[in-house]
């Protein structure tokens, strides 16, 4: 979904290379009839949310629905209710919130480093502990309940990197910049669409 802070071009592209037909729609075009939702981001929290404004109440219907959703990034900390970089409310899909990386290292966190696993899930099938994948981001998401982390990476801090809870998958890295194991979580979204 395009919502002004997206990533569009290259999560269109990753999608296209196992030979899915992704649609690119606006907030105003988005409707219930849709296999899945992805959510790229790019930007910050409080722009995010002024772009969704009114049209919260789908993404809330389609959640409702059962259909999947993944978040990537900024699309991910937005299924939080509050976050330290901006102001204004959140999706509220997970409970809990979004907040700074450490002064003690170099933000943003940019590039290559490992997902340790820690709970199984069907959006992680087939990846090794350790996996590398690529990373740009400032602020990372602290859930209330530990048992929607799938995943956890090291950056100063121990953060969630993947989060499943139910239909709602949300990622602090970008798969579609992740090459063979970015791709294969892509697969594996596609998959959860397909069932």
């Amino acid at each position: 979904m395009n919502y002004g802070v997206g990533n569009l071009f290259s999560l269109k592209c990753a999608l296209q290379r196992i030979e899915t037909n992704p649609r690119i729609v606006t907030i105003n075009e988005l409707e219930k009839n849709i296999d899945g939702l992805i959510l790229p981001g790019v930007g910050n929290f409080t722009e995010a949310m002024a772009n969704i404004g009114v049209f919260k109440e789908k993404i809330l219907d389609i959640k409702d629905s059962g259909i999947p959703i993944i978040g990537i990034c900024l699309g991910m900390q937005i299924f939080f209710k509050e976050s330290e970089e901006g102001e204004g409310e959140g999706l509220n899909l997970i409970p809990g919130r979004v907040i700074k990386l450490p002064n003690r290292v170099k933000i943003p966190h940019m590039g290559w480093n490992n997902l340790r696993i820690v709970k199984s899930n069907e959006i992680i099938d087939g990846l090794a502990n350790d996996s590398y994948v690529y990373f740009v981001h400032s602020y990372y998401p602290l859930p209330l309940r530990r048992e929607v982390i799938i995943t956890e990476t090291e950056y100063g801090v121990r953060f969630p990197s993947i989060l499943a809870h139910k239909n709602i998958y949300g990622m602090q890295f970008h798969p579609e910049k992740s090459g063979e194991v970015g791709q294969t979580i892509i697969k594996n979204f596609i998959k959860l669409i397909k069932r």
